[in-house]
């Protein structure tokens, strides 16, 4: 599959360049954080902490795009977008995460707070990436 069949499938929208709303993510996001690294991670917090991150990691995706002028109304199109406009490896750390978050939020996967804390690190890696593309762009 190429993020060109999610156009095609309607499940991306193509317009126009979106710097405000971009920046407006990448504002949001890095409050997000902010507050995300407050949070003690426990064993009854690690799976919501853990679907949160993601969030603030595909609302950075959705940052990329909106400069391009995408409107992408499917997580696993951005996958396919980072593979071709970014890199293989960063897509294949956002699937990753997608996957995890997935399975916490729709087949109730439970992690604990030591698998929570290696993956959030992954994360917060991945953010750090983004938000440098982002500001690249801007």
């Amino acid at each position: 599959m190429k993020f060109e069949d999610f156009i095609k499938k309607k499940l991306v929208r193509k317009g126009t360049p979106d710097k405000a709303l971009a920046k407006s993510l990448l504002e949001a996001s890095k409050n997000d954080l902010e507050y995300l690294k407050e949070q003690k991670i426990t064993g009854k917090s690690a799976r919501k902490i853990t679907s949160n991150y993601y969030d603030v990691i595909r609302s950075m995706a959705e940052a990329i795009t909106a400069l391009e002028g995408y409107k992408v109304y499917s997580h696993e199109a951005f996958t396919y977008y980072l593979k071709e406009k970014i890199s293989i490896e960063t897509s294949k750390q956002f699937d990753r995460f997608r996957r995890i978050r997935n399975n916490i939020n729709y087949y109730g996967k439970n992690i604990d707070e030591t698998e929570a804390k290696e993956i959030i690190k992954s994360m917060e890696r991945l953010a750090k990436k983004l938000r440098e593309i982002i500001r690249e762009k801007l």
